[in-house]
């Protein structure tokens, strides 16, 4: 009787696993922003407070909803160049790059107005709220940095280090949208 050798299945590049560790950390600073918001909000007879407008959601939910679609053009952007097809990982990435990009604007100008609604020093409800959507919108532009690297990088060419990268960015988006959509479930909170 013979037995098949098995295939090697070739470990993860470390450019992932160096993503995958640092999207574990931005998981648990994120738990314990939310984690802050529950216990506040258990130990308040009224959260947010009542003197308060409760938040919009409205847009924050369209807008979520976009950026959560921009997963797609991703996912297939890395595909595209795992197949060495340059040109459409570049145009898929370009794509995902303009959405978050009209994303990132409009909740930072949203977010400006919410600064003034909802002073921090006002309520440690506004304090942990700000805090929520500011971070997140930190990780979007981080993300969209990384997105426009790649735009410049493999506008000429790709490499395997590149392809590595555009992996590891992937990953990385995934992560902000569950984080992003998990955010818009603390803002839509108030009204159930």
């Amino acid at each position: 009787m013979t037995t098949a050798a098995l295939p090697v299945r070739p470990a993860r590049p470390n450019g992932w696993w160096g993503m995958a560790v640092f999207v574990a950390s931005e998981a648990t600073l994120f738990g314990t922003l939310i984690g802050t918001y529950a216990y506040l909000g258990l130990h308040n007879a009224h959260w947010p407070p009542q003197h308060l407008a409760k938040p919009p959601v409205l847009t924050p939910t369209l807008l979520t909803a976009a950026l959560l679609l921009t997963s797609i053009p991703m996912q297939l952007a890395w595909r595209a160049a795992r197949e060495w097809r340059r040109a459409s990982a570049w145009r898929l990435l370009a794509l995902a790059f303009a959405v978050e990009l009209g994303y990132l604007i409009w909740q930072l100008h949203d977010f400006v107005d919410l600064v003034h609604v909802y002073p921090p020093r006002g309520s440690a409800w506004s304090s942990v709220y700000l805090t929520l959507l500011g971070t997140d919108h930190a990780h979007v532009l981080a993300g969209l940095v990384l997105n426009a690297w790649f735009l410049v990088r493999i506008s000429s060419r790709l490499t395997n280090y590149r392809l590595v990268g555009l992996r590891a960015t992937t990953f990385y988006w995934h992560a902000v949208n569950t984080i992003t959509a998990v955010v818009l479930a603390v803002q839509v909170s108030p009204y159930l």
